[in-house]
């Protein structure tokens, strides 16, 4: 056991064709193949250096590309005005080293305008909530709904009738459908008023 190898070693250099019908080539091909240096790990270890050279080639140009995109946006972040941002930091001199660079300049640049775009969403998102909250006051739609008697009515009923009949709610079938048309009574007033 592991003495001796699992594959006995060729004999020769010549490979052996061997088929069950006759199957001709030419001498040409037959020396082709057999002068060929070209074996399967051979091929299996060109095709591999072929694999990992394109596959490097794609990340470079992806993070050529990424650069590209972070200059721009660099470019596009600091020809933008910034009102917070100038007003809190004196002028700079034109001849004085850039020093936002060694602080993290730029991505110090980046969050406050990013932080300045979030605080003027949240601004127009709360005043767009408060004017909602404005109308829906204005509606006193709660009132309404709680002050319709028909609704109350058909409503107490439907409940009576419920826990009258609570092991067979089927009975109530009459109630439900009166509750449910003078509910539907309301709707449609109520969206008569909001869409006129």
């Amino acid at each position: 056991m592991g003495q001796g190898s699992s594959k006995e070693p060729p004999s020769s250099t010549q490979h052996v064709f061997a088929s069950e019908t006759p199957v001709r080539f030419s001498q040409e091909l037959v020396d082709a193949l057999q002068a060929s240096p070209e074996t399967d790990s051979t091929r299996a270890k060109d095709l591999e250096l072929h694999i990992q050279s394109r596959v490097a080639a794609e990340l470079s140009r992806l993070e050529a590309e990424q650069t590209r995109a972070l200059r721009e946006l660099e470019e596009h972040i600091s020809a933008t005005p910034d009102s917070t941002t100038e007003s809190s930091h004196p002028a700079r001199q034109p001849d004085a080293p850039d020093e936002s660079l060694s602080h993290g300049g730029w991505d110090h640049k980046a969050k406050a305008e990013g932080d300045r775009m979030r605080d003027l969403g949240r601004q127009s998102v709360q005043k767009e909530i408060d004017e909602l909250r404005k109308k829906l006051g204005q509606r006193k739609i709660r009132d309404d709904v709680v002050g319709d008697k028909g609704v109350e009515r058909s409503k107490e009923e439907m409940v009576r009738c419920l826990r009258i009949n609570d092991r067979r709610p089927l009975d109530c079938w009459q109630e439900v459908e009166a509750f449910k048309r003078e509910v539907g009574r309301l709707e449609k007033a109520f969206l008569g008023r909001v869409l006129d």
